[in-house]
């Protein structure tokens, strides 16, 4: 059976095209038009994002070490990670951190964990390759359900970076209130390149959007790929957002046959061209005086 010619794509503005979304829906993956780092590669630094459902897969099964080698699969320099800890009881953390930095060359952001025996702040747990831990922030979110988020700030080799590691609750208002918060975190601290990462629960893409509130210092709408149910992911849950918003340059889903039974939700991966952003925001300073930045560097990390 013969095919029609593909229509030719139309460009709208800002790198996007018509039918973005339903590409992005169809494909799991958005290149982002107009972001490819120098050189033809994706970027300098792979992030990722993963709710790993408490180690309960699509088969019920309980299985922390399935979840262990999904994360070494998925080869990211930096991973956030939500559901790490038990959600009742003594809250314990559910992975084996030693085995992650043997098999997985990642070491966890040194926080105070909400629990004794817990790894994460409210479930969340961030994962780094290598680089100096400079500030960490724990921040309790607003809304119905106890959620929060870590505000990381890293030195890497390629430059400062904050990451902004997050799950957003269930309910829309608690997610307008959240988003809020996020911004108003961002507001009183010092400028760097900034990623927001997490399960945030939102699907709309749009001005009914809860991640609408995010704009403009994060666009919601460009990077949304399906990744939840992992069986057969229809809707974006899971984001990787940027600020400038040339910091990522590509996303997509880590779509494995572990990935899609290990946990409910699959991996999002993405790249990002911190180098470029940040030659950016020195050409956009150019003129203006220099200005010195004192940090304090609490923790190094190196895996390898």
């Amino acid at each position: 059976m013969s095919q029609k010619p593909a229509k030719p794509t139309r460009v709208l503005k800002a790198g996007k095209t018509a039918g973005g979304l339903l590409a992005a829906l169809r494909a799991r993956r958005v290149p982002l038009a107009g972001r490819e780092a120098s050189g033809g590669a994706r970027g300098d630094t792979v992030v990722a994002s993963y709710n790993i459902h408490k180690c309960v897969g699509t088969d019920k099964r309980f299985d922390p070490g399935r979840i262990m080698d999904v994360i070494c699969e998925i080869d990211a320099d930096i991973i956030a990670l939500q559901e790490a800890d038990q959600r009742f009881g003594e809250r314990a953390g559910l992975l084996d951190l030693e085995r992650l930095h043997r098999d997985c060359h990642l070491l966890s952001v040194p926080i105070a964990a909400f629990s004794p025996k817990g790894h994460g702040w409210h479930g969340n747990l961030l994962l780094v390759r290598e680089g100096a831990v400079a500030k960490v922030s724990q921040l309790k979110l607003p809304g119905v359900e106890p959620r929060g988020a870590l505000v990381v700030d890293l030195d890497l080799k390629h430059g400062p970076l904050r990451i902004i590691a997050a799950h957003f609750g269930l309910l829309r208002h608690s997610r307008s209130q959240q988003a809020r918060a996020i911004l108003a975190a961002i507001e009183e601290a010092e400028e760097r390149p900034t990623l927001l990462i997490g399960d945030l629960n939102e699907w709309r893409i749009g001005k009914r959007s809860a991640l609408s509130l995010l704009s403009p210092i994060f666009d919601h709408s460009i990077s949304a790929v399906p990744s939840f149910p992992s069986r057969y992911p229809l809707l974006a849950l899971d984001r990787v957002m940027g600020s400038p918003h040339t910091l990522v340059t590509h996303v997509e889903v880590h779509n494995s046959t572990l990935s899609r039974v290990a946990s409910d939700h699959l991996p999002l991966k993405a790249h990002i061209d911190l180098q470029a952003a940040l030659s950016t925001r020195k050409d956009l300073a150019e003129g203006a005086a220099p200005q010195t930045e004192a940090i304090s560097t609490d923790t190094t990390l190196q895996a390898r």
